[in-house]
Parts: structure tokens; C-alpha cells; sequence
């Protein structure tokens, strides 16, 4: 029977009666449709869609199989595809998140576990040492010092509040790693967003800038489509991201701390930074040494509370001499070279 399915690649923005019809085999799966991913592979009996895979660039998402085909061959051809899929268009280190009752499954698929949250999710990938292979690259640069400190930000775009947290950490450290996101949900490209903080920071002299891994998680690309509760989203996302941070990345260079800015206004942030203290800092969440959480105050201008989310509002309403007093000039030199770019 199995010699009769069909394996083929659909993209659901662009065929309705897929989109239903996968849409309804993942809700037998008790799982929702990723907003995020458009393009599955999948596999049909008689035009019939019996199992998918959604494919969103390197990560496997929405893989689901009709309970009449479960537990036969048609599981591993099916990720086969997908994988062989994936590496057709360049993405050949792969991820996927799950629930813990899937990892056999998937072990069986030629994916490793990175870290579980328990009876939440567990994040995998389809190499037995790759996070240690990037440890290992990472430990090249480690520097000497009993005081590691550490800083993960997006910079969307590099501000004088950015400026700041960098510039007091790295008085309070022997030396400083700051990690800027690498995610495609930003105003501003990676690339820019590297330079900028790079710019931004070359006159301290104890500090690395890191073009951040797959392994530090953005919250844009966490993917959301097995958990119900937007309350055990947040903790999945918070708990997967830090655990991996203090688990692999930490003590691959000798961080002993991380600082972070207060939050005021935003309510995701605010919840990161509190969740900080619990996956970093308390000793039962898992064996690897406790990372120190330090929330530094953001600083004002003019009485206003300098963020990036308010630079990107006055470059969308062209008030153009309020952005430069709240970005550096290695930022404001950018950003007056780019302003067409900037039309929100």
C-alpha cells in the first residue's frame, strides 16, 4: 500500500484546498497552523494529504500523520523528503521543536536533543555535536578574568541606551561578550544591526561582539503551534532560550554574568527579564554553574526613557533631529546616509 503515496512539496499560500486540508490533519494532532511556515512537504494517498512537514527555512515545523498511517515506514520517508527538501535550498543544520512524548520519534529521524522543558517542549537538531562544535569554537575566545560578563541584545537599531548598558557592564567586568540577535523580524538587517553595535562600541576596549547562533533563540522565530496556553508559550520560549545560554554558551567562555536593562513598558520583556532570575540563577533548574542577573536602569533623554522601539517611531514620523539625540553619532552617520530605507 505504502508504494501508492505520493511525496510532494505544497505551498499553502498559493493552494486553498492544501491549506484546508492541512490545517485539518494537524487539529487531529491537537496542533495549530504556524503562521510562519507556508511550505510542506507532504505525503498523499490517492490525492489525499496523510502526513505533513512544514519546512521554514532550518527549522522542521507542523509535522503531523494521519492515526490510520502512524507507527510504519512512512514516518522516517516523510522527514527524509523534508530534510532532503531543506538541504536543496542551503539549510543543512537543522532544528525542530516538539513536545518531549515526540523525541523518540524523532530520534529515530536523525535529530539530537539540545535542552526540554519539562512536559513543555524540547528543542532538537539533526547533528550529534553541534552545539558542542560551536562551544568549541566559541571557547577560542575566551578571555582571562574572575568577573565574565555577558549581554544579549537586537539593537533595532543601536541607541545611546544600547551605548550605555554596554559601556557599564563592561566597567563592572574583566571582560564583556555582547551577542546581537540574528533574526529577519527586525527594521533593521542583521548585518546593519551588527555593525552598528560593533561602531558603537569600539572605544571599549574590553568587549567582544558576537554575531549571535542559531542557538540563542528569538522570540520572532519560537515557534508556537503545539502549546495552547500563551502562559506556557512564554515560560517554553524563556525556559529554551536561557537554559541553552547557561547550559552550553556560558560556560564555553567563562560568563559568571548577565546584564540586562530594566523594562518598564514593555510586558514581554519585563517577563524575560524576571524569568532571567529563575533559569540562570537558581540552582535546582539544572547543574552547570549560576549566571548572575544584573538589571541596570535605562537612562532618559529629555525625560523620556531612550529605547529603540522610539527611534523607530520618530524615524517613521521624519523627526529627524529627535532620533539624533537619542542614537549615537556612529548610528545618526548611518541612518542620515539611509533615511529612504526608513519609511515605516
Amino acid at each position: 500500500m505504502y508504494d501508492l503515496v505520493d511525496y510532494t512539496v505544497v505551498d499553502i499560500s498559493k493552494a486553498e484546498q492544501d491549506y484546508q486540508e492541512i490545517k485539518q490533519l494537524l487539529s487531529r494532532s491537537e496542533l495549530d497552523l504556524d503562521s510562519q511556515v507556508t511550505i510542506f512537504m507532504v505525503a498523499k494517498v490517492s490525492e489525499q494529504i496523510i502526513a505533513c512537514a512544514g519546512i521554514d527555512r532550518n527549522i522542521i515545523k507542523c509535522v503531523a500523520i494521519d492515526p490510520n498511517y502512524r507507527g510504519n515506514q512512512l514516518n522516517l520517508t516523510l522527514m527524509d523528503h523534508a530534510i532532503k527538501y531543506a538541504n536543496e535550498n542551503g539549510y543543512f543544520h537543522l532544528f525542530l521543536y516538539t513536545k518531549p512524548e515526540n523525541i523518540d520519534f524523532f530520534k529515530g529521524c536523525g535529530f539530537y536533543p539540545i535542552v526540554e522543558i519539562t512536559d513543555l517542549v524540547v528543542l532538537m537538531e539533526n547533528n550529534p555535536v553541534g552545539i558542542r562544535q560551536y562551544c568549541k569554537q566559541l571557547s577560542l575566545q575566551q578571555k582571562e578574568g574572575s568577573k565574565i560578563g555577558s549581554i544579549v541584545m537586537n539593537a533595532n537599531p543601536f541607541t545611546k541606551g544600547h551605548q550605555y548598558l554596554i559601556q557599564y557592564a563592561a566597567s563592572q567586568c574583566d571582560w564583556l561578550h555582547v551577542f546581537v540577535v540574528n533574526e529577519n523580524a527586525s527594521l533593521f538587517s542583521f548585518d546593519t544591526r551588527l555593525k552598528l553595535v560593533k561602531d558603537g562600541t569600539r572605544q571599549i576596549k574590553n568587549v567582544t561582539v558576537h554575531a549571535s547562533s542559531p542557538y540563542i533563540i528569538s522570540r520572532a522565530t519560537f515557534p508556537t503551534y503545539f502549546l495552547k496556553d500563551k502562559t506556557k508559550i512564554d515560560q517554553a520560549y524563556m525556559g529554551i532560550d536561557l537554559l541553552i545560554f547557561r547550559n552550553y554558551i556560558a560556560p564555553a567562555l567563562n560568563i559568571t554574568y548577565r546584564f540586562v536593562g530594566t523594562e518598564p513598558y514593555d510586558e514581554v520583556t519585563k517577563a524575560y527579564n524576571e524569568a532571567m532570575r529563575y533559569w540562570l540563577e537558581d540552582k535546582k533548574v539544572t547543574a552547570q554553574s549560576v549566571i548572575n542577573v544584573v538589571e541596570v536602569p535605562r537612562i532618559t533623554e529629555d525625560d523620556t526613557i531612550v529605547s529603540a522601539s522610539l527611534v523607530r517611531k520618530l524615524l517613521a514620523s521624519k523627526q529627524y533631529e529627535q532620533v539624533k539625540k537619542l542614537v549615537p553619532p556612529t548610528t545618526w552617520n548611518y541612518l542620515s546616509a539611509n533615511l529612504d530605507q526608513f519609511k515605516i
